[in-house]
Order: structure tokens, then sequence, then C-alpha cells
């Protein structure tokens, strides 16, 4: 009969997770996620494997926590922009998850792609065709240019380069969409 867990499958990721935040995922090893939980490592794996499937469950818990913000995004008055500001705010306040999901060379293809994939997307580009008026391929093209200009200003804040005020990531953004949609209108 295996031993009884000690902690529960939360309790697990949840530590991990803690750790994650802190110091990135290079440090999640058995023996921090033992000292996070004041244990040995050896209660981690009656609930998990091995230390890829920890892994696994935090990257998991990671994406679960930035489509909190997403959604926190979709609700504004102005989805699209919303979630662009949602993103950038992710990137500032959960810097080490955010550098998880978008900067790290595991996920980076991921990453390139993710805006296409998410299932947001179609939602986000209706609301544009909808609000201003532009065909579903200009939109696809703003959304993609907006998509790299957003990235951008959070990958600064994430990794420390560039500190902005929500007003001057406001105002960025909008700036920026206003002048491409200005562009694609003159066309």
């Amino acid at each position: 009969m295996p031993p009884s867990a000690k902690f529960t499958r939360e309790e697990i990721i949840g530590a991990a997770l803690a750790i994650v935040r802190r110091e990135g995922m290079p440090a999640l090893t058995a023996r921090a996620l033992g000292a996070e939980l004041a244990s040995s490592a050896r209660p981690i794996f009656t609930v998990f494997k091995n230390m890829e499937e920890v892994q696994q469950a935090v990257l998991e818990s990671a994406r679960a926590e930035y489509n909190v913000y997403i959604e926190k995004g979709l609700s504004e008055q102005l989805p699209f922009k919303g979630v662009g500001t949602q993103y950038i705010r992710f990137a500032i306040q959960e810097s080490k998850l955010f550098r998880l999901l978008f900067m790290s060379e595991k996920n980076s293809e991921l990453a390139c792609i993710l805006p296409l994939l998410d299932e947001n997307y179609q939602a986000i580009l209706s609301s544009i065709t909808d609000e201003y008026g532009v065909e579903v391929s200009e939109a696809e093209a703003l959304y993609r240019h907006m998509w790299i200009y957003t990235h951008g200003i959070a990958a600064l804040c994430a990794t420390g380069t560039c500190r902005f005020t929500e007003d001057e990531i406001s105002s960025m953004l909008t700036e920026v969409f206003t002048s491409l949609l200005d562009k694609i209108k003159r066309r």
C-alpha cells in the first residue's frame, strides 16, 4: 500500500507557484519545494511522479492566473484595449509568471502564436470590426501590430527595464491603436 499523502495536490502546487513567483522556474527544485512546505521532498512524490509533473502543474496554474487578468480585460468597456492593458498589468504584477509564459525559451514557440490560439481571439476581432467598421483582414492586421507593441511594453515592464504608469500605458496603447486604425481607414 502506498504511503498516504501528507500534502494535497493543491497545497504542493500552491507552494511551487509561490517559489516560481518569487524566484522563477529554475528555482523550483524538489529540495526548495520541500523547504517551502516545511518538509522533506519525499511527500511531494506521493502526489506527483516527478518534478516535470510539478512544473507542468505550475505552468497550468500560471496560465489560469493569466486568464483571470484577460477575463477582466474582456469585461472592460473597450475589450480590445482592456486585454492589452491587463496583459501589461500581468507582466508588471506577476513578472516571473509572465516570463515563464511569454519569455522562456521552452515556451517561446507558444508565446509567438498564443494570441492567435487564444479562445478570445474571435471575440476580440468581432469587437474591432463592429466598433470600428473595418474588414476582418484589417482587424487581424491591427490585432497583430497591437499584440507586438503590447508585448514589447509588457516585456520591458516584466524585466524592470522600464516603468510606466497606468496613464502612460493607456496613452501609448491608444496612440498606436489610433494611428494604425487611421492608416487602415486611409487605404
